[in-house]
């Protein structure tokens, strides 16, 4: 069963990159990331949030693109953002399991 919320310390370590970076793009993209805040002040991420951080972590680390050209890819192409980001995690994911294979070997 998936989590109702993640922690930022959750997303970080899902995207690879450390907490100040997810904190910096939670504020940059206001637009698309909504996280909710519980009664200490904490972010809690739903999993479309997680989504979008996908997203942009491909747009902007991936692809190389800057802030603002990934705000303007996520305003006017988001669908085909999404499919590219799960592509390459399908393919993450497969690589993991040939080299855990080869080591069985």
């Amino acid at each position: 069963m998936a989590k109702l919320f993640y922690t930022i310390g959750e997303a970080a370590a899902v995207l690879g990159e450390n907490v100040s970076l997810v904190r910096y793009w939670s504020d940059w993209f206001g637009k698309y990331l909504k996280p909710s805040r519980t009664a200490k002040g904490d972010r809690r991420y739903t999993a479309d949030d997680l989504e979008t951080l996908k997203q942009i972590h491909y747009l902007v680390k991936e692809k190389g693109m800057t802030l603002e050209g990934a705000a303007r890819q996520l305003a006017s192409d988001r669908k085909s953002v999404d499919g590219r980001v799960k592509a390459l995690e399908s393919l993450k994911l497969i690589r993991e399991q040939l080299v855990e294979i080869k080591k069985s070997l």
